[in-house]
């Protein structure tokens, strides 16, 4: 494993807050667009050993762009104030008392939830609260259930409801709990599913009328505590596919080839069958150099009636973070969009000293009707993150809109908030906002209209 990698290039920490007013930007930002782009990831207050760092547990920080009338008003970019790092800052708590055993600054997930805003994290621990301003609220009950599972950072939300969805595991419970608030974050349903394999699960699925619930051969280990992440890879349990009523009751399970998903495209219900677009880590998946992995876009199609999975290979181009027009969610859809990981040379070949070496720097987007796929290529240093997809004021159709995602300008050493027209996916983009420092590697963001 090369950890070292994680410290630096475009994945070492940034270690100054900054606020800047009034961007540059190279081309026009579409005058629709109004609201925030928020992405969120591991940035470390201080590395003791590189040699041994583990990228995901750093402390979470969000970088954000708010966009009105055509402008780019400002950049911020804030470390969530934890209790730990509040104490590191040298400034008050933030919120209310904390058990300091189970506090974590959040860094997988920021979101918009009932016109607030929230970073989210997994594994129990609590969502923290931020202002439209990314400044720390406190850490909050935002899907607390009495049994101490907290919502995660894939909660889903029904465009329809606006209610928000989480399938939450918590470290060591034998059981998972499928969790759904509404807008106001009064719990509307609460469902225990047994779990004795105490698996890691980092995504679900949800369908019309199902949970989809993915289980593998990574999960909690105590032996592994004392290293921060206390999962590994048990050869000895399966890969499996479970599917509950989302009113909760029985969870059918099928078996799959071994691996693990990554994170969930899409699904959907079609007439008698299930499917789901899911990133997979095809056989083993190593957590601690997530990096590392070739992991593809599979398609998995679930025939209800006689309880089995047909797998498919929808590209191999190694990719993650997928994401896809919210407004089908749930539905039948087309088109989606996710950021390459293709690696230049194995890892066992990569190069400690240039920890940007493995990792190609573009976005795909995949029409799945035709089943063909365009590249928007950003340049062999440009160090493209995940991307969102914003539909534009007045969609005629489900590809009109707009890519955003933060890029990296190597000749400036700082950061783009890129704009691409998604029905013009490989062309120029539509605006370059000028960012007035750098934006490391980091995981996953949303848009945030305005109010």
């Amino acid at each position: 494993m090369h950890l070292q990698r994680y410290t630096k290039g475009n994945f070492a920490p940034v270690t100054e807050e900054v606020t800047a007013f009034d961007l540059p930007v190279t081309g026009r930002i579409p005058a629709d667009l109004d609201g925030s782009y928020l992405r969120i990831g591991p940035n470390p207050l201080g590395i003791e050993d590189p040699s041994a760092h583990i990228w995901t547990l750093g402390e979470g920080m969000v970088h954000g762009v708010r966009l009105r009338e055509g402008r780019a008003e400002w950049y911020r970019n804030r470390w969530v104030r934890s209790a730990a790092v509040a104490d590191r800052l040298g400034e008050p708590r933030r919120g209310r008392p904390v058990d300091e055993r189970f506090d974590f600054a959040p860094n997988v997930q920021v979101a918009g939830h009932g016109g607030r805003v929230f970073a989210l994290i997994e594994g129990g621990l609590a969502p923290y609260e931020l202002t439209p301003e990314l400044d720390t609220v406190g850490p909050c009950d935002l899907g607390a259930s009495p049994e101490g599972f907290n919502a995660n950072a894939h909660s889903k939300f029904d465009r329809d409801t606006g209610d928000m969805h989480s399938l939450a595991f918590r470290y060591g419970a034998d059981f998972l709990q499928y969790l759904v608030w509404e807008p106001g974050g009064t719990a509307k349903r609460v469902v225990d599913i047994p779990a004795p394999t105490l698996p890691y699960m980092h995504d679900f699925g949800l369908t019309e009328h199902y949970v989809l619930i993915y289980t593998s051969p990574l999960s909690f280990d105590p032996a592994r505590l004392a290293t921060g992440v206390p999962f590994g890879w048990n050869e000895a349990l399966p890969t499996r596919l479970g599917v509950m009523p989302r009113e909760g009751g029985e969870v059918r399970w099928m078996d799959l080839p071994p691996g693990m998903v990554g994170h969930t495209l899409n699904a959907y219900e079609e007439g008698g069958t299930i499917v789901a677009d899911v990133i997979v880590h095809q056989g083993r998946f190593e957590i601690v150099d997530i990096g590392a992995g070739r992991p593809v876009l599979e398609r998995w199609t679930v025939d209800l009636a006689a309880g089995k999975v047909r797998t498919e290979l929808l590209h191999d181009r190694p990719q993650d973070f997928p994401r896809m027009n919210g407004r089908f969610a749930g539905r039948p859809y087309r088109y989606g969009y996710s950021a390459s990981t293709e690696l230049y040379a194995p890892p066992s070949a990569l190069d400690p000293d240039r920890p940007d070496e493995g990792f190609s720097n573009a976005i795909l987007k995949h029409d799945l009707a035709t089943g063909t796929t365009e590249t928007h290529e950003f340049g062999r240093d440009a160090a493209a993150g995940e991307t969102v997809f914003v539909p534009a004021e007045s969609a005629a159709a489900e590809d009109d809109g707009y890519n955003l995602l933060f890029v990296h300008d190597p000749d400036r050493g700082a950061a783009d908030l890129v704009i691409l027209a998604s029905q013009d996916f490989a062309g120029e983009p539509l605006a370059r906002v000028h960012l007035p420092a750098r934006v490391p590697l980091g995981l996953h963001g949303n848009w945030i209209p305005a109010v």
